[in-house]
């Protein structure tokens, strides 16, 4: 309640999302206080007249989610990782005509997170969206999951309608970076974001570090810079346009020097063939990523992009040299 009256006159809000159950990897930990939350969610709800969201995990929480009339319903990160469990909140929610919202899950494996909204569709429930936050990361990184912006763009590329929340708070796992991550999430055409926050975030059960409270809310609301997908200024367009055809020659070129490359490589392969020479040498690979940095570097291009471009150039040139060494040379020069 105290949460709400502070952040209640935002235009900017559409639903109250709180975790009536909240999986943890590990017992002892805060797991939320179960249905009993329920009444204090429709108090809420009636108080502020707002759309309610909570976490299912499983058949029985979207049972009492339904009974309970919940306005809208999202998978979490550990549900979405277990097609079974994900299959049986579809069967639950058959026919129930609720929004739902599908996170990524913990890695990113997109052909797993479609396959999730893939299930949900299929139960003609309301509108499904899915929510972007971010993805478990092994190394210490300034964000507590690793965005991979990518991994959404692809998902926006193959299902075009499908709208995209991101989870800001989840992917930062730190209040100082929300922002920058919300308006990153707002340049990428994202349709809307979910935020956490707490009154008093130093009380808060879990996630702690994570939340604004109130008044960081409505100053980052205030500070978030809305662009649009295309400007009317004439010039802009006849500019815009006029690079876009540099690029697109740009690009033309570089297919062009990456089918020489691949010829080069195939050449490569044959000769190692037939002089019995295996496909790969540590030592000429570690030459080519030191040389290839240092070109870049001189440059003025990103390390990352550079080591990123020819570990995945490599890698189908291994896979490439591999067809070669294991298939006649008629076939493979075919």
């Amino acid at each position: 309640m105290k949460t709400m009256e502070a952040i209640t006159h935002r235009t900017e809000l559409s639903a109250m999302r709180a975790g009536v159950w909240k999986p943890r990897t590990r017992p002892g930990s805060f797991e939320g206080r179960g249905a009993l939350a329920f009444e204090w969610l429709q108090n809420v709800k009636d108080r502020f007249q707002i759309p309610i969201a909570v976490e299912v995990g499983n058949a029985w929480h979207v049972e009492e989610a339904l009974k309970h009339n919940i306005d809208i319903v999202w998978l979490g990160a550990r549900t979405t990782v277990n097609p079974f469990y994900v299959q049986e909140i579809a069967d639950a929610l058959k026919g129930a005509k609720v929004p739902v919202m599908v996170k990524n899950p913990l890695h990113p494996d997109l052909g797993l997170w479609m396959g999730s909204i893939e299930r949900i569709q299929k139960a003609n429930v309301g509108e499904v969206l899915a929510i972007h936050r971010g993805f478990y990361n092994y190394e210490t990184a300034p964000y507590r999951n690793e965005p991979k912006w990518e991994v959404a763009i692809d998902l926006k590329r193959q299902a075009p309608e499908l709208p995209i929340i991101c989870d800001p708070s989840h992917i930062a796992g730190n209040r100082k970076l929300v922002g920058e991550v919300a308006q990153t999430a707002l340049d990428l055409q994202m349709d809307g974001l979910m935020i956490e926050t707490h009154y008093q975030p130093e009380i808060a059960l879990s996630d702690a570090d994570q939340q604004l409270t109130p008044d960081q809310l409505n100053n980052l609301f205030d500070n978030l810079i809305y662009r649009t997908p295309s400007s009317e200024n004439a010039l802009f367009q006849t500019a815009l346009n006029e690079l876009r055809r540099e690029i697109d020659q740009v690009d033309a070129e570089l297919l062009e020097i990456i089918a020489r490359r691949k010829r080069i490589v195939e050449e490569i392969g044959h000769y190692k063939k037939d002089n019995n020479v295996t496909i790969f040498q540590i030592e000429r690979w570690l030459e080519i990523l030191k040389s290839r940095r240092e070109n870049g570097k001189e440059i003025g291009l990103n390390e990352n992009l550079v080591l990123e471009l020819f570990s995945l150039l490599h890698k189908h040139s291994i896979r490439l040299q591999n067809h070669i060494m294991h298939h006649s040379t008629e076939n493979s020069k075919s």
